[in-house]
């Protein structure tokens, strides 16, 4: 179980790393002498660089013991906060972020399959489950701690934050980490072969869209409800903490849900309220009342969304599923490192507080995926190409 713990805790460095620069994005851009939305670009690059590498990554070092390879995806985070926190321009300091992105690359993968190595068959659902749910407490807990530190002291402390967190799980990993064996080898061409099923292809579409939408407005999140905070970072700092515990409490209750639920009626009821929550999200944010209802509900829909993709992934295709949640999180990321760019034209044609609307638009573009995905899964015949795949039992 610890060790567990401690894949746990590393998962919490990442998403820290991760969700952390949002609520410090003000003073980062006054600090580089930048506008916001070019420092939201720190976001983007971290992200980018955490997709494109991660299927790259688990191709090339397949080889490496686990234990190594965790080991030095978290010192390369380390790394990356590091230099963001010293490094003097705009420039050097968005080349660090993808540094770090590619820590995150190296590590959340790994962590991912060595969890399920050190439990047996039937317990390695929760194993993952555990693992992750690193990912929800750094929305809960890890960016808001974050986000006051920043604001009490310097954004850059911030960043060292971030980077105790990396070494402190990488030495926990070195003492407590027993060996594990390498996976198979499975080459990049392997690893991206479930592309070729359209119903694959579209249910990652469906994660892309979804996550540009819902982090459109969460780069921004400290101009977008900038009425209810009057610029307070404490302040903004309760919101993000409201906003990771409804992520918390959406991921489990779509967990528990979609053994029973059918995933179809799970993501379009979850898109359908988070798209209404962000069409009121102009009103909803100038009051702080008001604020912290519509950033539970997002954090709870938003999130509920996650488990059942991954859901509907493994039961289209049991013996790709590895590659397939892989490619998920990829998926993810890139809709993150999108928000940073989708956010910006937002700001440009609608202003910040006309960004959920914005978003909104990806939101049903989504939705309209997820409803194409479902109609290829109801009819096999037109969804299997490639991957000569049995007919699932998959709950759509």
């Amino acid at each position: 179980m610890y060790r567990l713990l401690v894949l746990t805790f590393g998962t919490f460095a990442v998403g820290t790393d991760a969700f952390v620069v949002a609520g410090i994005l003000p003073d980062i851009a006054r600090s580089l002498d930048v506008r916001a939305s070019t420092a939201g670009l720190l976001i983007t690059v971290f992200a980018l660089t955490y997709a494109v590498s991660s299927p790259v990554v688990a191709a090339t070092t397949a080889s490496w013991p686990r234990r190594r390879l965790l080991i030095a995806g978290l010192l390369v985070l380390a790394l990356g906060n590091v230099l963001t926190a010293v490094l003097p321009t705009a420039g050097l300091v968005l080349a660090s972020r993808a540094v770090a992105g590619l820590g995150a690359g190296m590590f959340t993968p790994t962590a991912s399959s060595t969890a399920s190595a050190l439990v047996p068959a039937e317990r390695r659902g929760r194993a993952l489950a555990l693992v992750m749910a690193g990912l929800s407490a750094a929305t809960a807990l890890g960016a808001p701690l974050g986000t006051v530190i920043g604001t009490q002291f310097a954004w850059q402390a911030t960043l060292w934050f971030v980077a105790a967190l990396a070494v402190l799980a990488a030495a926990g990993t070195a003492l407590l980490m027993p060996a594990v064996a390498p996976a198979p080898a499975v080459g990049l061409r392997t690893r991206l072969r479930p592309l070729t099923d359209p119903r694959v292809g579209f249910t990652l579409l469906t994660t892309l869209l979804v996550f540009t939408g819902l982090f459109t407005a969460y780069t921004y999140v400290a101009e977008v409800f900038d009425r209810a905070t009057g610029g307070d970072g404490l302040t903004l700092a309760v919101l993000l903490s409201v906003w990771g515990v409804g992520a918390v409490v959406g991921s489990l209750a779509a967990g528990r849900l979609a053994d029973r639920v059918p995933v179809r009626l799970i993501l379009r009821t979850a898109i359908a309220v988070v798209a209404v929550d962000f069409a009121l999200m102009p009103l909803s944010s100038r009051y702080l009342v008001s604020s912290v209802v519509a950033l539970f509900v997002w954090g709870v829909c938003g999130w509920a969304t996650l488990v059942p993709l991954q859901h509907r992934l493994i039961g289209l295709s049991p013996e790709h599923a590895t590659v397939s949640i892989g490619l998920n999180a990829s998926a993810t990321y890139l809709g993150t490192a999108a928000s940073g760019v989708t956010g910006a034209a937002g700001i440009a044609l609608f202003g910040a507080h006309g960004l959920g609307p914005f978003g909104l638009l990806f939101l049903l573009l989504g939705l309209g995926s997820s409803v194409l995905a479902t109609r290829l899964i109801d009819d096999p015949s037109r969804g299997e190409r490639a991957l000569s795949l049995p007919e699932p039992e998959v709950s759509k």
